[in-house]
């Protein structure tokens, strides 16, 4: 195992990781990194192969949870806010850490949303973003003037209301628009759910407005990947797959810990996993009473076998993970929601951007990678 941190002895103790020796070259050979949330840290990682480690790069938020990432553009769902950031490439030049970053997301807008405890969020085809309202029980969008705008609920769900009545939390897309979510509970009465959280769970169909499958374990992130629908029975640690017509589960993998969080790429699944600290309203299920050592962190599993290829896991205080993202063309991003590069760099329209007068800097050179 090889243990990395981009931050201080202190932060490293703190967020520390390990990882095998072989998921540097996992991540660069699929020409990616990964960015995960940690709520209960209140961190951004970013997972970053740097030679022969993983760079674990940390930025502050307050409660991240969903995440919707590719290489122009990422957003974070947070307590309060949903923060977007713009990947400007030419700004890289005047970063100074070595190695030189391929991305440079910068904070572009945020939208206040008040306490809604988002969950997972996506892009549709169009471009508009998607999320989870859990608090509300709905998926919604945006637009200026609300703070979110309902587009969506299960149908069990009689009326809007900040009462988490079914714990709403998963959304998957299938060609470009929302189609699965997932709830831990078919319940309409305020935290209704916990009642049967072991095994109440369900898969939804929002399109053809139908529930696929019942009896699930605490379900989290539906994904539609080659051609299979995919989610995670949280509860039991496991990676499955769901017969979209008949409901029927066949279990692909299994892995130690609570498992929330789930992206592709080709044949390699990365999946969070999630201690669970004691008191969390999680713990009385199936994974927490089989007396294993629970991990943190990312595990990589080949689809077609089940077996891991690959983990990173967290020796601090990570003790869990909501979402995990492929980055895919990125190896080595960084994201800024402040300092100086943010007064001095500016997106402009390309049309803006004919008529620019380009001010030299004190070397005498000039400057586009300011724009």
């Amino acid at each position: 195992m090889t243990r990395t941190s981009s931050d201080p002895p202190e932060a490293a103790r703190i967020f520390g990781s390990a990882h095998t020796k072989g998921f540097p070259d996992l991540l660069r050979s699929l020409g990616a990194c990964l960015v995960v949330s940690t709520f209960q840290a209140g961190k951004l990682v970013i997972l970053r192969p740097d030679g022969d480690s993983i760079n674990t790069h940390f930025r502050g938020f307050d409660q991240p949870m969903g995440i919707a990432a590719d290489p122009a553009r990422i957003a974070i769902g947070t307590r309060l806010e949903i923060v977007e950031f713009h990947n400007m490439p030419k700004v890289a030049a005047r970063l100074q850490d070595p190695p030189a970053h391929d991305a440079v997301y910068l904070a572009r807008r945020s939208h206040v949303t008040g306490a809604i405890d988002i969950h997972e969020m996506a892009w549709d085809a169009r471009g508009e973003l998607w999320f989870v309202n859990t608090l509300f029980s709905c998926l919604c969008t945006l637009d200026a003037a609300s703070s979110f705008v309902p587009r969506w609920r299960p149908r069990f769900v009689g009326s809007y209301a900040p009462e988490d009545r079914c714990h709403l939390n998963g959304l998957g897309m299938r060609d470009g628009q929302p189609r699965y979510l997932t709830a831990l509970g078919e319940t309409d009465t305020p935290q209704g759910w916990r009642a049967n959280k072991r095994d109440g769970g369900l898969l939804i169909d929002m399109q053809e407005e139908r529930i696929i499958a019942r009896h699930l374990s605490m379900p989290h992130s539906p994904r539609w990947h080659a051609g299979r629908l995919w989610l995670l029975e949280s509860a039991r640690g496991a990676l499955v797959t769901i017969d979209p017509a008949s409901g029927v589960k066949t279990d692909v993998a299994r892995v130690p810990g609570f498992a929330r969080g789930l992206d592709f790429i080709g044949p390699v699944a990365f999946i969070g996993l999630s201690q669970l600290r004691e008191g969390n309203p999680f713990t009385g299920i199936g994974i927490t009473e089989d007396n294993i050592e629970r991990q943190s962190g990312v595990w990589a599993v080949h689809v077609d076998t089940g077996n891991t290829i690959g983990l990173l896991r967290f020796t601090g205080d990570v003790q869990e993970i909501f979402a995990v993202q492929a980055l895919r063309g990125v190896l080595y991003p960084e994201i800024l929601h402040e300092g100086s590069h943010l007064a001095t760099s500016y997106a402009l329209p390309d049309e803006a951007l004919r008529e620019v007068a380009f001010t030299p800097d004190d070397s005498g050179a000039v400057r586009p990678q300011d724009f």
